[in-house]
């Protein structure tokens, strides 16, 4: 496993399980998946941090 192959593995697991070609769409459910994953895991870290 490559190390962009790692990074979009949420997306790609979500499309997955929902029946969603992860890389139709030029990828952009795959896209809006991981963006919302990482936010939410990098908001949660800045908080722990924060606090």
């Amino acid at each position: 496993m490559s190390l962009s192959e790692a990074i979009l593995w949420p997306g790609t697991k979500v499309c997955k399980r929902l029946g969603i070609d992860p890389e139709g769409d030029a990828g952009l459910v795959r896209w809006l998946i991981n963006t919302l994953f990482y936010l939410i895991v990098g908001l949660i870290i800045l908080w722990v941090f924060a606090i």
